[in-house]
C-alpha cells in the first residue's frame, strides 16, 4: 500500500513541476516575442547619429543618418563579398 502512495506522490510531484516549467517556458516565449516587437535604435559608433537598416544586394546593412557611415554586423561582409560578381572590387580585395 505504501508503494502505491509513494508512486502516486511522485507522479503528482512530477506533474506539478512539469506544469511550472511549462508556465516558465510560456512566459519566456512571451517576453521574447515582446522584445522582437520593440524597435531598437542603434547609435552610430562614429557620431551621434542613428543607424538605419538598409538593403544592399539582399544583405541588410546599417547606415548612419548623419555621417553616412556603413556598419556591418557579423557575417554581413562575407555575404556582400559572396554576392559580388567576379569583377567587383570587394571580391578582388577580400577574395
Amino acid at each position: 500500500m505504501s508503494d502505491k502512495l509513494q508512486e502516486r506522490g511522485q507522479a503528482l510531484e512530477n506533474e506539478y513541476f512539469r506544469r511550472k516549467e511549462q508556465e516558465l517556458i510560456d512566459k519566456m516565449k512571451a517576453k521574447m516575442e515582446s522584445e522582437k516587437m520593440v524597435d531598437i535604435k542603434l547609435d552610430c559608433p562614429k557620431c551621434d547619429g542613428h543607424l538605419l537598416e538598409t538593403e544592399y544586394e539582399n544583405v541588410t546593412i546599417d547606415v548612419c543618418d548623419k555621417c553616412s557611415g556603413v556598419w556591418l554586423d557579423a557575417g554581413e561582409l562575407a555575404q556582400v563579398v559572396d554576392s559580388e560578381e567576379d569583377s567587383g572590387w570587394l571580391k578582388r580585395f577580400f577574395g
